[in-house]
């Protein structure tokens, strides 16, 4: 045996040394080992770092957020913001970590034994829970504090979050829960009220491609500011997915491009090949052929992407973006996308001028059916085809409201005839008689018993343009998104259209109710300045003007 085994060849060095120290991935590699490295979160930190300072440390934290923004590498680090001992021992807790420390060592490594990090994904059950009930009774082996970490923490079961519910309210003075969930929704509100809870921002594109940048630099790769760009904003906000999307256009790129020397060089050309961005050029012109209404080649366009691999939902959710895209620019928000190339945006800034927010609108709205039909559907290729022609077929139908007027005029039969074959892009554009005037729509409303929006709209905007379907106002006072979509949902009811309603800059028209409280004061001056009024004044001087009814109207014989 011994014999036969050393006829084999030893492993070369260079694979002796691979062995011996992996790989390891860009987005374990530059985890934050300090809050100064942990990025976008400057107000947890600073929050953090005055409640240690002061010793008011809460007994439980809740991290949330989307992924990868820092969760669980901010539960590691408030482990050992509370634990560390500094390099002479003699330390306490604080906001800025040695790292030399064997607590600080240990933690980061994983392997301090009490920092107990625990998967709530894999432990949902009570008896998990009831195991960290009992454990917290002992006192920390060799750290100042025993720390539970549980990450996914709303994946615990009822029963679970129960058992542990009076352990969390009032645990040992030596014990410390940490929580990270990605779905705070769904943790329960008796847990919340327990916990000092921590909103973990997503992290912008910006402060990602500058943290990008310093990867490439440590890493000895050269790449390029718009590649970067264009990872930090696939990101979506998360630095871990950031990360591996960098690893994974490093392993893509070439090496020893010119004036690199040996270097690995990342180029946005090949950043936007690897992402898939290159394919928008064929979503946009399946878009094109949307808006022609050209049936057999819209059909075609999608059964060329079929066969080249792209899915169906796929292009349904680019086509999504291209009306959200158009319908953005044309609402004003003209921030360059470093993701569009120049034709792209040539081609947005075209649409944009020629389509209005009504067909954009009805776009989206059957472009999100036909996504929601496509993502449940058996045959997803038959169900796009479908949605792509019921678009195209949707252009030659009137709208509610064009449809409610014909049947008024008895004239259905005639207008269907000359509307066949036009195209998506003039599908939308109602032809409804609405009302002439802002005076005339705030009536409409109070005649549909709209009287709650009718109230809002007579005494909160002041109106800048009226230009039925839309509207461009200044707010009496601050009004958050959810008024503005109020009374915009009772405006599209009452007149049966869709309305754009637009908080604008500009010249604006007094509100209704200023009008009428205006036209009151002016009344009651005119009625003052008659001579019988001026005489009366004078006989009585403690006698008041006072309207004759609840219409406010002033009357001199008052």
């Amino acid at each position: 045996m011994t014999d036969s085994l050393s006829l084999l060849p030893d492993a070369p060095p260079q694979k002796a040394a691979e062995t011996a120290s992996p790989y390891r991935v860009l987005a374990r590699k530059y985890r934050p080992q300090t809050f100064g490295e942990l990025i976008g979160q400057d107000a947890m930190v600073q929050t953090l770092g005055n409640a240690i300072r002061r010793g008011r440390l809460a007994h439980a934290f809740l991290m949330t957020g989307v992924r990868g923004v820092g969760k669980t590498s901010t539960a590691r680090l408030i482990a050992k913001a509370l634990n560390c001992i500094g390099p002479d021992g003699q330390g306490g807790p604080t906001i800025d970590p040695c790292g030399l420390c064997e607590p600080c060592r240990a933690i980061s490594e994983g392997r301090h034994i009490d920092v107990i990090e625990m998967d709530a994904a894999s432990h949902t059950g009570v008896d998990d829970v009831r195991e960290i009930i009992e454990a917290v009774r002992y006192s920390a082996v060799s750290a100042r504090y025993k720390v539970y970490i549980i990450d996914e923490v709303h994946m615990l079961s009822k029963n679970a979050f129960n058992a542990l519910l009076k352990t969390l309210e009032e645990p040992p003075a030596h014990v410390k829960f940490l929580f990270a969930t990605t779905e705070v929704n769904k943790v329960p509100v008796t847990v919340l009220s327990r916990c000092q809870r921590f909103d973990l921002r997503r992290i912008s594109a910006e402060k990602l491609a500058e943290h990008f940048a310093h990867v490439v630099e440590a890493e000895g790769v050269n790449a390029e500011p718009a590649a970067l760009t264009l990872i930090a904003h696939a990101a979506e906000g998360s630095a871990r997915d950031g990360l591996s999307i960098l690893d994974q256009a490093i392993a893509h790129a070439e090496t020893g491009a010119q004036g690199a020397g040996d270097r690995t060089v990342v180029t946005a050309d090949q950043v936007r090949d690897m992402l898939g961005l290159s394919d928008r050029g064929a979503v946009r012109r399946l878009f094109g052929l949307l808006l022609e209404g050209d049936s057999a080649a819209t059909l075609a366009a999608l059964g060329e992407q079929h066969d080249l691999g792209v899915e169906p939902l796929s292009l349904l959710r680019g086509l999504m973006e291209v009306v959200h895209n158009i319908t953005m620019l044309k609402a004003g928000r003209r921030a360059d996308d470093p993701t569009q190339s120049a034709e792209e945006r040539e081609a947005l800034a075209d649409w944009a001028s020629q389509l209005g927010f009504a067909p954009l609108h009805r776009l989206w709205q059957l472009l999100l059916k036909g996504h929601e039909e496509v993502a449940r559907a058996a045959m997803p290729m038959e169900a796009a085809e479908m949605a792509l022609l019921r678009i195209i077929h949707a252009a030659s139908l009137p709208d509610p409201a064009e449809l409610a007027r014909l049947l008024q005029g008895g004239a259905v039969a005639e207008q269907a005839q000359g509307q066949q074959g036009q195209g998506a892009a003039s599908s939308a554009s109602p032809t409804a008689q609405l009302p002439a005037s802002f005076e005339a729509l705030v009536q409409l409303l109070w005649n549909k018993n709209k009287n709650i929006v009718a109230d809002e709209m007579e005494h909160l905007v002041r109106p800048v343009r009226y230009a039925p379907p839309e509207l461009d106002f200044q707010p009496v006072r601050p009004m958050d998104r959810e008024t503005i979509d109020r009374m915009k949902s009772a405006i599209d009811d009452a007149t049966q259209a869709r309305w754009q309603l637009t908080i604008s800059e500009g010249e604006a028209q007094p509100s209704l109710a200023e009008r009428k409280d205006k036209a009151e004061a002016d009344a009651k001056a005119a009625i003052l300045e008659t001579p019988i009024m001026k005489a009366a004044i004078q006989a009585f001087p403690d006698a008041e003007l006072l309207p004759v009814d609840d219409t406010a109207k002033w009357s001199a014989n008052a």
